[in-house]
Formats: C-alpha cells, sequence, structure tokens
C-alpha cells in the first residue's frame, strides 16, 4: 500500500504515515479509497496538529457538505465510505463521534467524508497524471467558472494558484474544478453529479465551442464516443498494445470522416501518442501529437496547463528524433504559455527551459559543421 524510494523518503513520511500503517494493516485484505484515506489523514492531523496546519485544516468547517442536495443513490455510496472510515480508524480513533479533540465536522464521518469528496482537488504530477487527492481548504473555497481566470499547478504536494490573465480589482478569482474539454451538456453533468451545481458561466450559457467540440454528424462520431470507455480502460490496465491497435482502427476507418477538431477524435488521437510512447513508436507518436496542437489551440485560447504540457510533450518528441528546429518551435510556443500556468520557477519550466538551451546549441553545432 505505501512504497517510497528510499529510507530517507521514508523516514520522512512517518510521522504521517505511522498512524496510518496501522490502520491499513488492520483493514487488510480490503484496500480503502482515496477519501477514505484523505478523511483519515485530516483525523490524524487534527489530532495532533502541528503551528503551521492547525489553522488552515480548521478552515474545513466552512466548507459545504452538499448533502441535502444529494441523491439518495450518492448518499448510499457516501454511507458505505462513512462505514468504511470508521472501521479505518478504529485502531488510533477507537470512538471517532466521542473525539473531542475534533471539530464537530470531523467527529461525524458521513458529513466528513461527504465534505472531503466535494472539495478535494487532485493531485498531478508534471505530466499532468493523477497521482492522488488532497485537501487545500482555503482554495476549495474559490468558485468555478468553465473559462477561469486562474488555473492550479502542482509543485510536488503544494498547490500553487496563478493567474492566467489580467484581473480587475475586485473581480472575483475563479477556477475550474473539472476538466473543460468537453461538450456543455457533459460538463454540466459532471458539476451536478459531484458539486452538486447547474453552471451557468458565460461559456456554458453561450455553448459557443459546442458547435466544434461535436463537429460532424453524431452518425459517423457516435462510434468513436461508444469506444472511448473501453480503450480508456486499457490505458488504466497498461495494455498499450491493444490500446494502439484499437485506436489506429477505429482513426483510419471512422475516424477519417471525422473532423479532428471533433472532441472524442481528440480524444482517441491522444490516447493513440500515449500508446506509441509506452511502446517506443516514436515517430508514430510525434505524428499522433502534432495532429492535436491546432485542436488544443481552439479549444484553449487563454493560456491553460493543458494546452502548454502537450506542446512540451510533443516538442521532446520532435527534439528525441533531431528535428531541432521544429522541436525549439515547439518549445517556444509552450514557454509562452507555461511561464503563465506554471511559472518560470517551476520544475516543468526549467526543464522546458533547458530544453530549449540544448536546441539552440545543437543548431549552432550543425550550423558549425
Amino acid at each position: 500500500m505505501a512504497r517510497y524510494c528510499n529510507i530517507t523518503c521514508q523516514k520522512r513520511a512517518w510521522s504521517g504515515h505511522k498512524r496510518e500503517c496501522k490502520c491499513l494493516q488492520s483493514l487488510r485484505p480490503r484496500v480503502p479509497t482515496d477519501s477514505v484515506r484523505l478523511a483519515a489523514r485530516l483525523i490524524f492531523a487534527l489530532l495532533s496538529p502541528s503551528k503551521s496546519s492547525s489553522d488552515e485544516l480548521y478552515t474545513l468547517e466552512e466548507h459545504e457538505s452538499h448533502l441535502s442536495s444529494m441523491s439518495e443513490n450518492k448518499k448510499h455510496g457516501l454511507s458505505q465510505l462513512a462505514s468504511m472510515l470508521e472501521l479505518y480508524v478504529q485502531q488510533e480513533v477507537p470512538d471517532l463521534e466521542g473525539a473531542s479533540a475534533l471539530p464537530p465536522s470531523c467527529r461525524e464521518p458521513f458529513s466528513l467524508i461527504a465534505k472531503v469528496t466535494c472539495n478535494c482537488f487532485t493531485i498531478s504530477d508534471g505530466e499532468l497524471q493523477e497521482i492522488g487527492v488532497g485537501l487545500y481548504p482555503s482554495l476549495s473555497l474559490l468558485n468555478h467558472d468553465c473559462r477561469p481566470n486562474c488555473v492550479t499547478v502542482f509543485v510536488g504536494t503544494e498547490l500553487q494558484l496563478r493567474a492566467v490573465r489580467d484581473i480587475d480589482p475586485e473581480e472575483e478569482l475563479t477556477i475550474s474544478y473539472i476538466e473543460t474539454l468537453s461538450s456543455t451538456e457533459e460538463r454540466r453533468r459532471q458539476l451536478e453529479d459531484q458539486y452538486h451545481f447547474t453552471c451557468r458561466c458565460q461559456h456554458c450559457d453561450s455553448q459557443d465551442k459546442d458547435g466544434l467540440v461535436l463537429s460532424g454528424h453524431k452518425s459517423t462520431w457516435g462510434p468513436l464516443k461508444e469506444a472511448l470507455p473501453r480503450l480508456e480502460g486499457l490505458k488504466a490496465e497498461s495494455d498499450w498494445q491493444a490500446l494502439l491497435e484499437g485506436c489506429s482502427r477505429l482513426l483510419t476507418t471512422v475516424g477519417r470522416d471525422v473532423s479532428d477538431e471533433n472532441l472524442y477524435k481528440l480524444r482517441m488521437t491522444d490516447l493513440a501518442a500515449d500508446a506509441c510512447i509506452q511502446l517506443g513508436h516514436w515517430e508514430e507518436a510525434v505524428g499522433y501529437g502534432e495532429k492535436t496542437l491546432p485542436v488544443y489551440s481552439h479549444y484553449y485560447p487563454e493560456p491553460h496547463p493543458v494546452h502548454g504540457v502537450q506542446l512540451l510533450r510533443v516538442g521532446k518528441l520532435q527534439h528525441y528524433l533531431q528535428r531541432v528546429e521544429d522541436a525549439l518551435d515547439t518549445f517556444k510556443r509552450a514557454h509562452r504559455i507555461m511561464k503563465l500556468t506554471h511559472g518560470d520557477d517551476h520544475p516543468m519550466t526549467a526543464d522546458l527551459l533547458m530544453k530549449m538551451e540544448e536546441c539552440r546549441t545543437e543548431m549552432v553545432q550543425f550550423k558549425g559543421c
């Protein structure tokens, strides 16, 4: 359940993991969900507060559980998680509801699990791949917009809030709670299901991108949409060969008659690129990656981490294949975005700047030859 890269990392994590370790052992062979583990870590942190974290953690009191607006089916699912939470922490907190050291909102497991699931952030690595979940109570107070004026990026587990356009005095800061690369219908459904509100932002009310997202006839792109869950399952299982075969077959048959701007074709093209990278098929990978870049520019007219990271990824493939001038151009485009979305002190941006310098050095060397 818990693995560390070396003893130093293990020792550094032990203060937070030592309580959790007993709980994980007691629950075997069952495995707690991420939300249960996160709720338990919150409880443990509140029972042993540090000077740096206690004030922040207590602001969870200000957050909504949204229990009153949940369906009975969702409440049933949360009640099962709450029961697992009680069982999980029993080794360390035998009587959770009677733990007077905890704030009232954390003594009731059902309400606590509801708050955690509604207010947690997905932690991602530099490539924007999901690696965990975390609670950042102050930033959870920000409201949602499908075209926000701020984005969130991670450096390890540190969450940074960055503005992506000029913000007027007293203008509300907003972030997107979800990945916005989807149709208005899908975005609203996800927000209603997970966060219990109907989005009325300008982007949703105008539905200004839906014509592009769903370009073409549904009878043509429908098979791509229907196949995506199965293909995403292959990715989750790391069955890269089957994933590549499935994507390439659909893209060369059904996909030929679908615009590159269509959302489902774009998702499938991205999956094909992922599979090619994992299999070491570099020429195919860069071909798929380059097809996505004009589409990402349409979908993300303002700076966005997803667009910047996609450019960086394609630039690395071009560089590896010794297409140095193409790579430098792609890296420059990535930097124009990432200097805003990540900042020049972010490790990803530092890596990008180093890649740009490598390209310039190689171009000088090639000219000298």
